[in-house]
């Protein structure tokens, strides 16, 4: 009898209706990213309620490294996204499988190399912070800790950036979910059951990202048919053509990561100056932002993955379609958000301290982030674009203006030079998503993009018609 054919994983998003197509494939990274981002909080929920200000600082700066690295693990996961996303498109299977490998084998190297950098100069870091004295001990705990887990999150974010780019969301949905159920049952036993403080969120932490590792790579393995992969020793190698362009990708993009998330870290250094109400204030609206945030960013990094399968397959015009659509969706999303902000900022955070003074600060603070929600679906939507061609140069500049011109300069401006204190860096940071988001637009309309090639190969026509 004929061997029976692997089962297909993955959507081809090149046809049918676009906004359906769209919602099909961001529901299931919407659930996932807001998954995520509820287990990322409850970390700040436990340790907040049942360590106090001083284990919500801890963890924050202590956490501050290893999210910078994370963010560069992102980064590069977005990169093989995009590579994948276009080969799918383009239907060339065997490229698919050789860039799985090297991204697999560069990304795990380079996390194991980040996690040491960490573990050795994690005092040196804490001290560059300014992280307040009381917090010290706890936070030096934590970044240790968490720093072991950086070759779980760089693997997990590397198998889930390949699927994604196949269209498949669906699986990396299941595999964060393992990781939220083992964070939050840890959290609560070893912080509020075993008093373990910072260090018990890091333990918790890690122990889900390496559940969430596992589930992934074992799904790989067990499908590597389907992928044409061969875990055999001699197919184990970097392939230099696949490697160059994913650094092409990848290298821009965490250059853009680096700049914002630094410039951020440099924020956090002088808030910390102000004290442990100004700094919790900080922490606690972070993570409310992301969270709030998910919504947007779910939908315009869907629209990404869908635009760089259309490019692939060179419909310009159905690329186009996309663009609008995502943007009416997280426009509509950036409503409920300005509400939240407008007319609950007592009651979000208050779910994460009992601290008056961090509340009355913390409501200035999501008046402030009004500006990051009005923003967001303009942004987003449009730099969609920018990352389904791949044009991660772009990206950089994003980066640049982002981080260092405006983020740096407004809050320094406001914070000193207009002597508005702590509430200049709150401005800072919502202010610098205005440099990419006028980028993104003008970027989009110039139609420059249409002629923007990642693969070899002839340039797509600009007369592309929307396939229905």
């Amino acid at each position: 009898m004929p061997k029976a054919a692997a089962p297909k994983i993955g959507a081809d998003l090149t046809t049918g209706s676009v906004l359906k197509t769209l919602l099909r494939y961001v529901a299931p990274l919407l659930l996932a990213n807001v998954i995520q981002q509820l287990y990322n909080t409850v970390d700040v929920m436990v340790i907040g309620k049942y360590v106090g200000s001083v284990g919500t600082v801890s963890v924050s700066n202590g956490g501050e490294i290893a999210a910078l690295l994370t963010f560069i693990g992102l980064s590069f996961g977005s990169a093989v996204q995009i590579y994948i996303s276009q080969l799918t498109g383009a239907k060339k299977e065997r490229a698919i499988s050789e860039a799985i490998i090297t991204a697999l084998l560069f990304t795990i190297a380079l996390a194991a190399g980040f996690m040491l950098l960490c573990i050795a100069g994690c005092g040196l870091f804490l001290f560059w912070l300014n992280c307040p004295p009381e917090a010290l001990s706890q936070a030096r705990d934590y970044m240790i800790i968490v720093s072991t887990g950086l070759p779980f999150v760089f693997g997990y974010n590397t198998i889930c950036g390949v699927l994604r780019g196949m269209g498949e969301v669906k699986r990396p949905l299941l595999f964060i979910l393992i990781a939220a159920v083992s964070n939050i049952f840890l959290d609560l036993l070893l912080v509020a059951g075993f008093h373990w403080a910072a260090a018990g969120t890091a333990i918790a932490t890690v122990l889900a990202q390496f559940a969430s590792f596992l589930a992934a790579f074992l799904f790989l393995y067990r499908r590597r048919e389907h992928f044409g992969l061969s875990f055999a020793r001699n197919n184990l190698k970097l392939h230099a053509a696949h490697l160059k362009l994913l650094l092409r990708l990848g290298i821009p993009m965490s250059a853009q990561a680096i700049f914002i998330h630094f410039t951020q870290l440099v924020c956090t250094a002088s808030i910390n100056t102000y004290g442990i109400v100004a700094s919790a204030t900080n922490s606690i609206g972070s993570k409310i932002q992301k969270f709030i945030t998910v919504f947007i960013t779910s939908i315009t990094n869907g629209a990404g993955a869908v635009i760089g399968q259309n490019i692939g397959a060179q419909k310009l015009g159905r690329a186009r379609q996309v663009v609008y659509a995502a943007l009416g969706c997280s426009a509509a999303v950036s409503v409920l958000a300005c509400g939240i902000a407008l007319f609950l900022p007592r009651f979000a955070f208050s779910l994460f301290t009992d601290d008056p003074a961090v509340i009355d600060l913390g409501v200035t603070y999501l008046h402030i982030c009004l500006i990051i929600f009005i923003c967001g679906p303009f942004q987003g939507s449009y730099q969609a674009i920018i990352t389904g061609v791949g044009n991660a140069k772009l990206n950089f500049l994003s980066g640049i203006f982002d981080g260092i011109i405006l983020r740096l300069g407004i809050s320094y401006w406001f914070a000193y030079g207009l002597q508005m204190g702590i509430v200049g860096f709150f401005y800072g940071n919502a202010l610098a998503r205005l440099a990419p988001t006028l980028i993104a637009v003008v970027y989009f309309y110039s139609r420059k993009w249409e002629t923007y090639r990642l693969l070899a190969g002839p340039a797509p026509a600009k007369t592309a018609q929307v396939s229905r």
